[in-house]
């Protein structure tokens, strides 16, 4: 996906949250170790809710941000994901999941962050600040879950 405006952005954002929700679901069913399947189903479910957090931002989000151009995107790191879905998350154990999960978020946090530093119109940089918020409060609420699946 070519990304040129903060509305391509969010989508590509969203569809990254899709993807991974799909991903983690299908490994769910592969992973051989019991507490890693049902950490990657509660991931799956986490994500699929997240993608449709962000859907709500495109929805309401200042249409004068939504269109502004994104001239220094393509200067920025790619967001690692296993495009593919190979199982890849199905061959790993519990702490493996979550060290790449959290990375994944990190990874987006790490985009918005330096896309905050670029915005030169306040409105798009407050969806940018949102959006690091949301990452943020949900990466902080994944590892909380998690912990917790791992005091079980």
């Amino acid at each position: 996906m070519e990304i040129r405006t903060f509305e391509d952005l969010i989508d590509w954002t969203r569809q990254l949250h899709a993807h991974l929700a799909k991903c983690l679901h299908e490994s769910a069913g592969q992973n051989k170790n019991e507490r890693a399947s049902a950490l990657l189903d509660y991931l799956s479910s986490h994500e699929s809710l997240l993608e449709k957090t962000v859907a709500e931002f495109e929805r309401q989000a200042d249409p004068k941000a939504m269109k502004t151009r994104l001239y220094d995107y393509s200067s920025h790191k790619p967001i690692e994901t296993h495009r593919t879905c190979d199982a890849h998350y199905a061959d790993l154990d519990f702490d493996g999941i979550e060290r790449e999960v959290l990375d994944f978020h990190k990874q987006v946090m790490d985009l918005y962050d330096a896309l905050i530093g670029k915005a030169e119109i306040r409105e798009a940089k407050a969806l940018l600040e949102d959006l690091k918020a949301l990452e943020q409060h949900e990466a902080m609420r994944l590892s909380r879950q998690i912990g917790r699946m791992e005091d079980v």
